[in-house]
């Protein structure tokens, strides 16, 4: 039984897989750069979607100078 040692593969083979492996790498990662960019997009969109409903939210909440919404500092304790 004759085994080759990899050492004694040919440098062309070496470097054929070498380049597959690389291009394999390549499209693996250009797959999750795409996932994340679709990520980042709908993420976006939910911000921009909670910045409306804020801006919604602020147009109706009373504009008097002694509202009810004040700093939860200021306001005294459940038990006073």
């Amino acid at each position: 039984m004759h085994f080759v040692s990899n050492s004694a593969m040919d440098p062309t083979d070496t470097t054929e897989q070498r380049l597959t492996d690389l291009e394999i790498k390549a499209s693996f990662a250009e797959d999750l750069l795409d996932q994340l960019n679709q990520v980042i997009v709908r993420q976006q969109q939910d911000i921009d979607a909670l910045i409306a409903e804020v801006r919604r939210l602020r147009q109706q909440a009373p504009q008097e100078p002694g509202n009810r919404f004040s700093r939860a500092s200021e306001e005294l304790p459940p038990h006073y």
